[in-house]
């Protein structure tokens, strides 16, 4: 039997222009898909409304579209899918794994504790079975451990409801969590390798809980060291990390390529040539990347 068919995916969230931490992403995410025959995808992760900047999904892909980056069917807008986070939170209370929060930020604040990522939810609200409808709605994490092979970090583990703890799948504005649209979007969208950079890493295992409560297939998982800038802070549009020149997008490349570990040749002319090498060098496992943000290309 053939196996399945790889397809990856790269889904940023159009608060601003793409930018060098970005398209290290979406090249690593590209080439890895390229390098097993598979599709390659783009989502906008548009699910929070006062996150987005007005433009700024069409500058992203139009940017894409520069540097020569080809993505497999329509992008995916998450803020268009409401139907489909509504349907499967609907699941998950029918199967018992969701209920009602009142918690205030500053309530968590006083009374959670520290787990792998930020505060972990106390259980206040666990067992009240509320029936308000200005609540929030958190999914009620089951005991056990998510284990997961990581391409690149290696085998990772971690205690759900110790580490991660109940998280929330809806605000109590009616906006859902990044969470649970990842979740549904990655399996309608029949994503099978997600490669991705390691600040999202500690998110995995809550994802994982959520494709096994509603039964969806599992994701294979490669987080990449995160760009920094010359402070050592990670390249974010909250740092205000520069956007990549869309004029003249063969520098950046050669740069996201350095710092894939990869060693691009110095007579690459153009973004075209720029891929037919890169597709070619990318190993049939991820490269595992320097950490550390290359401020300049590694040939001239």
């Amino acid at each position: 039997m053939a196996p399945p068919l790889y397809r990856g995916r790269f889904a940023p969230t159009p608060s601003g222009p793409l930018h060098f931490g970005s398209l290290v992403a979406a090249m690593a995410s590209y080439l890895d898909a390229c390098a097993h025959g598979g599709e390659w995808l783009v989502r906008m992760e548009d699910v929070d409304p006062p996150r987005v900047a007005p433009g700024a999904a069409d500058r992203i892909l139009h940017t894409l579209e520069l540097y020569g980056f080809q993505w497999h069917s329509p992008v995916m807008y998450q803020s268009r899918r409401g139907a489909a986070y509504c349907a499967a939170l609907a699941e998950l209370q029918r199967l018992g794994q969701v209920y009602r929060c009142i918690c205030s930020r500053k309530t968590l604040t006083e009374n959670a504790r520290r787990g792998v990522d930020g505060l972990v939810y106390p259980g206040a609200c666990r067992a009240l079975n509320l029936d308000t409808k200005h609540a929030g709605m958190r999914f009620r994490m089951p005991a056990g451990r998510a284990i997961f092979d990581d391409a690149i970090q290696g085998r990772v583990a971690c205690d759900l409801v110790t580490e991660c703890g109940d998280f929330i799948l809806q605000r109590a504005d009616g906006v859902y969590s990044y969470q649970l649209a990842v979740t549904v979007d990655d399996a309608e969208q029949g994503i099978s390798h997600v490669v991705r950079g390691a600040d999202l890493l500690t998110s995995t295992p809550r994802q994982i809980a959520l494709q096994q409560a509603l039964g969806l297939p599992a994701v294979r998982y490669a987080h990449l060291p995160v760009a920094l800038d010359e402070h050592g802070d990670k390249l974010s549009k909250q740092t205000l990390a520069t956007a990549i020149d869309a004029a003249d997008p063969l520098p950046a490349l050669k740069i996201a390529a350095c710092f894939l570990g990869l060693m691009p040749p110095a007579g690459l002319a153009n973004p075209d040539e720029f891929w037919r090498w890169a597709v070619a060098a990318w190993p049939s496992r991820i490269a595992r990347p320097v950490r550390g943000y290359r401020p300049t290309p590694c040939n001239s």
